[in-house]
């Protein structure tokens, strides 16, 4: 059995949502990496206003909760860049008003010109986007970050997924969640866990749903970390 955070009504509440709005699916799904995963996280499904709203108020209050200290977002591009917006404003009704920034893919030559649009980037930077695959938009971030004079403090990702990385092919034994916190140096907090999605999926057991557990705990037992 896989321990989980049950207790955590907030990352239950968000894996629901995820549920409820097909945006969490069980199946199977090949990833990047070439597994085969019987479960599939597609944050661009959140594609109308409510179900972005709605997930930006759990980034926000998982972010709050968290204690993480930071003076500004930085939303990579392109996924992270409604969800830093988004972010931002639900902070702001939350009492915690503060700037945002994001990057383009290719520097602007005429305007403002350069990478960066938003907030000057400065002081301590929470990164914003939803999941962490490889940790290699972590590092593209940290990169525009500090050449911009600010410091990487924290990534908030929708789901950490809780498994090995790869590199060169081969599995690591750690995650890229776990890399970019031992490795990179940076906080990371997440509205919810595998470990979250499993206690969601025992708690379902005996209906459509709870027929998933077996196969995700496999997976898990498989490719997952500690």
């Amino acid at each position: 059995m896989v321990a989980a955070r049950s207790q955590d009504t907030l990352a239950q509440d968000f894996v629901q949502f995820a549920v409820e709005a097909g945006v969490l699916r069980f199946g199977e799904f090949r990833t990047k990496a070439g597994r085969l995963s019987p479960y599939f996280f597609n944050a661009g499904l959140f594609d109308d206003g409510a179900k972005l709203g709605r997930l930006a108020q759990f980034y926000a209050r998982r972010i709050l909760a968290s204690g993480i200290e930071f003076d500004m977002l930085f939303g990579p591009a392109y996924k992270g860049i409604p969800l830093a917006a988004a972010v931002a404003i639900e902070l702001a009704r939350a009492g915690r008003n503060a700037p945002y920034a994001y990057n383009r893919k290719e520097a602007k030559d005429h305007g403002e010109g350069g990478n960066l649009v938003g907030a000057p980037v400065r002081g301590r930077v929470l990164i914003v986007d939803d999941v962490m695959s490889a940790g290699t938009a972590a590092r593209e971030s940290i990169a525009l970050i500090r050449a911009a004079g600010a410091t990487p403090h924290a990534v908030a990702i929708a789901l950490d997924r809780q498994e090995k990385a790869t590199e060169g092919g081969r599995d690591v034994e750690h995650s890229a969640v776990q890399y970019v916190r031992r490795q990179l140096g940076l906080q990371v907090c997440a509205i919810a866990e595998l470990s979250d999605l499993l206690a969601y999926l025992e708690q379902h057991a005996g209906d459509e749903l709870g027929a998933h557990y077996a196969k995700v705990l496999a997976y898990r037992e498989r490719y997952g970390v500690d």
